[in-house]
């Protein structure tokens, strides 16, 4: 299966992955599924990075490399679909994600409970 990942799930893997649910870290071990890091979670961690509100002190692309994930841009048709995506979260970046889940119909691992309330599959 192939999974997109929240910004949270990536840095709850890389600094602290006892925060993530045990099923949830089953699906991002196992071999069968191909997981991204999205495009949208580098640069919602450059932007906050770039305001003060989050300290980054490393390459999040190399990391997400090295840590064995796979990077997927953000596509004109991933963006095509927030036109039209109801308001039920007001994150940019979280609205960003579940566009591009719909777009490529790749779940989305999130503890956000607002996700679930779009036509995207949730892990």
């Amino acid at each position: 299966m192939k999974i997109i990942i929240d910004t949270h799930i990536f840095l709850w893997s890389l600094s602290d992955p006892s925060r993530i649910a045990e099923q949830k870290v089953r699906e991002l071990e196992s071999l069968a599924n191909i997981i991204y890091v999205s495009s949208i979670t580098i640069a919602e961690l450059m932007i906050k990075a770039s305001i003060g509100k989050l300290q980054i002190n490393f390459d999040p692309v190399d990391l997400a490399q090295q840590s064995g994930f796979e990077l997927l841009d953000f596509s004109g048709r991933d963006a095509l679909l927030l036109k039209n995506l109801l308001f039920h979260h007001r994150d940019p970046f979280d609205r960003m994600l579940i566009s591009q889940s719909i777009a490529t119909k790749y779940p989305l691992m999130t503890d956000d409970s607002k996700i679930k309330l779009y036509k995207c599959q949730v892990i």
